[in-house]
């Protein structure tokens, strides 16, 4: 029964190897390595630190969504996010595999067109549900500035996490424009 390694020293077998003098040693074969699941991100949890591993995302945007989670607001899928950030579509394809949503209480309301809320009417006001209270105080912060962003407009109306939920991709902040939240604003 010939042996199985050559009665040498490692390194003089290795030398004599390289010299072609003796065979390769035979390697045990190999189990093919299990793919790797991406690594994901749970949207209603997550920390600054996590957003920013994803390709592209901006400061800006991780504070955000950090401030809005913080305010109890939740996304429910990609569409959310995507309308959040305004997001071009290529960047959420590359974010989605990364992207796990879950859901920690009631489900969102149902989808209504943008209204620009830094020049909205009373009646546009009306339609996104707001009352009479809300509605005078956001003519009046509004008049002192014009609101940023969803996590300006919760914290200045203070305005509680399921109202916030309901203006998702209800709501935009420039009129026909898209906000980059990487940009400043300018008034």
């Amino acid at each position: 029964m010939p042996p199985s390694r050559h009665w040498l020293d490692p390194m003089a077998r290795r030398v004599l190897q390289l010299l072609g003098e003796l065979p390769p040693d035979r390697k045990p074969p190999t189990r093919p390595e299990p793919a790797t699941a991406p690594w994901r991100i749970d949207v209603n949890r997550a920390l600054e630190q996590d957003w920013l591993l994803l390709p592209g995302c901006t400061i800006d945007q991780a504070q955000l969504l950090v401030r809005l989670q913080q305010g109890g607001v939740q996304l429910s899928g990609c569409e959310d996010l995507e309308r959040l950030l305004q997001l071009p579509p290529a960047q959420m394809e590359i974010w989605r595999p990364h992207l796990l949503f879950r859901w920690y209480s009631a489900p969102p309301l149902a989808e209504q067109p943008p209204v620009e809320l830094n020049t909205a009417s009373d009646a546009q006001l009306m339609e996104l549900g707001l009352s009479e209270a809300r509605r005078q105080r956001l003519r009046r912060e509004r008049l002192r500035a014009p609101f940023r962003d969803l996590a300006d407009l919760q914290q200045r109306l203070m305005l509680p996490p399921d109202v916030v939920e309901g203006l998702i991709g209800r709501i935009c902040f420039g009129p026909g424009e898209k906000v980059s939240p990487e940009l400043p604003r300018t008034a």
